[in-house]
């Protein structure tokens, strides 16, 4: 009997020992390193498309080992680059986070504002003006920003890419720094927001010259051309030839740094930059858990020049899934994927070359916005007088001179029901909206919330200009580009892999929004000021 009793107090004991060394583990475990992968102008069915020819460690590691959300769309317009990297790290959209387009018009100061310009400061790396840059632009929090404060500035946060903004928005404001390609001088640069001199390292990375490597190499395709089936043919009218090349056809060759740009070795170089990143400063080895910001931008000059449906933007895309295949290879054993989670997504889609869907009988078209201004500026003068009655226009929106409305009298609604009556005429033209009187204006639901998402009251312009699907700016059928409320546009990829992800196809329709606020759960922290998105419950139950 007392041996029966010793034996239940002792597992109470062990069991009360248990409880109480279990209650001690209030801190979960977390990743040593996030990295987030910003891939500049990929629409989602890219995944897919090029599928058989992706090798076995990129893209198709991270579909078949992480969790895909296949209805990943953006919810407000304009879809460009500026607002895209800012939406994905502030979870937040455009009427909040004051990102209103890659420019906008500051109707202060009378002028055009670059969406990272910052003239009190200098650049770091070069003598050019390119790292005039810094986030100051952006009104709130970034996910990365939210890591260092949470514990007290002690993860440590990078980004990089080949353009400014690409690296800026994403590192948020109290990063440790940001790194983007000065093409005026073949190196990487930073601003002296972030550090008055580059580290050594970077340095001697610089001197090596990594990009005249690059720069000598011939672009040709992996495969033997022929094996490109999921693309239209080589040399198509509506493809745009590099600067220097009469045809738009393979072989290329850069001419200098900033062609070097529109060909996938722009991606390397930032892979190969990406890496020394992560060996020098030791991210994932400290304390706290550390981010890693990367963009990769050349997949959005190709594509702006040779359309998605060229060879070169596949050929592009699997020479990127390479590159994706080795970084991720070497987390792997620089700190194991266990403990490393990754996230990839895009800024923006973007639109078939208006040419080539018309040699497919897809309705398109392009507005000549250089003829369209002159002749509604001629419209205006007839109708009202002469004088600059339009101030401004980008990001398919115009400004109207309100001083000069004042000063002569006119009503601003008379003025904006001559703009849409004139350019509701024109072929290429869905709608035209009033951003004063949104509440008004004829257009489904969904459509209005994106536009009022995207339109900040201090930065973006009086009206919308929403074009036809397929329609866009420009005065050539060569080429294309993005911006548009349509889903060629809002669609892309986001895909999370590694630290407690499970295989799986997420179905329902997730928002870019949605990645902060479900890095925010996943991590433990607060989530930025300006966070508008949920967190996905399929990865954070």
């Amino acid at each position: 009997m007392l041996k029966n009793s010793i034996l239940t107090i002792a597992i109470i004991v062990t069991c009360l020992n248990t409880s109480a060394q279990s209650s001690t583990k209030q801190t979960p475990t977390k990743p040593k390193l996030v990295v987030g992968i910003v891939v500049d102008q990929m629409r989602y069915d890219y995944l897919y498309r090029y599928f058989d020819k992706y090798s076995s460690g990129g893209f198709k590691r991270l579909m078949q080992q992480g969790s895909n959300c296949k209805n990943n769309h953006y919810s407000y317009v304009p879809t460009y680059t500026g607002p895209g990297h800012a939406s994905v790290y502030t979870g937040s959209v455009p009427a909040i986070n004051g990102i209103a387009g890659n420019d906008w018009y500051d109707k202060n100061i009378k002028k055009g504002m670059y969406c990272t310009e910052d003239t009190t400061v200098v650049t770091v790396g070069s003598t050019s003006k390119a790292g005039l840059m810094s986030p100051k632009n952006l009104l709130v929090t970034t996910i990365t920003d939210q890591l260092r404060l949470s514990n007290n500035f002690g993860s440590r946060v990078i980004g990089v890419s080949q353009k400014d903004r690409g690296s800026i928005l994403p590192a948020g404001h109290t990063a440790n720094a940001a790194y983007w390609f000065d093409s005026s001088a073949g190196n990487w640069i930073t601003s002296s927001f972030y550090m008055n001199e580059l580290p050594k390292w970077v340095k001697e990375v610089n001197e090596k010259r990594p990009a005249d490597s690059y720069l000598n190499q011939i672009w040709t395709t992996l495969l033997p051309i022929n094996q490109y089936t999921e693309s239209a043919t080589d040399d198509q009218a509506f493809e745009r030839p590099l600067p220097g090349e009469e045809k738009p056809v393979f072989p290329h060759k850069a001419v200098n740094y900033e062609v070097l740009r529109t060909t996938p070795f722009g991606n390397t170089l930032t892979k190969d930059f990406a890496i020394n990143i992560l060996k020098n400063e030791q991210l994932g080895k400290g304390k706290y858990t550390d981010f890693l910001a990367v963009s990769f931008s050349s997949t959005d000059y190709v594509g702006h020049a040779f359309g998605p449906n060229s060879i070169e933007a596949q050929d592009t895309y699997m020479r990127l899934d390479k590159d994706i295949s080795e970084l991720l290879t070497f987390l792997d054993s620089y700190l194991g994927k266990e403990n490393v989670l990754v996230f990839l997504t895009a800024d923006h889609g973007v639109a078939n070359v208006a040419g080539y869907n018309l040699s497919v009988k897809i309705p398109a078209g392009i507005n000549d916005d250089r003829k369209i201004s002159k002749a509604l500026n001629t419209h205006l003068s007839e109708k009202l007088g002469d004088g600059k009655w339009i101030e401004y226009a980008i990001n398919d929106q115009l400004y109207f001179n309100h001083s000069f409305l004042k000063e002569k009298s006119v009503k601003y609604e008379d003025v904006f029901t001559l703009v849409k009556d004139f350019l509701m005429q024109l072929d290429g033209i869905a709608n035209v909206i009033d951003l004063n009187n949104i509440s008004n204006a004829l257009v489904p639901d969904y459509q209005l919330r994106m536009i009022k998402n995207g339109i900040n009251v201090k930065r973006s312009g009086d009206v919308y200009i929403m074009e036809k699907p397929s329609w866009m700016s420009g005065s050539k059928m060569q080429g294309t580009t993005h911006g548009s409320i349509y889903t060629n546009d809002t669609h892309v990829p986001l895909i999370w892999y590694g630290w407690n992800i499970q295989p799986k196809s997420i179905s329902q329709r997730t928002e870019i929004v949605d990645i902060a606020a479900t890095l925010a759960t996943l991590l433990n922290i607060q989530e930025p000021v300006g966070c508008v998105g949920l967190p996905i419950q399929d990865l954070t139950k």
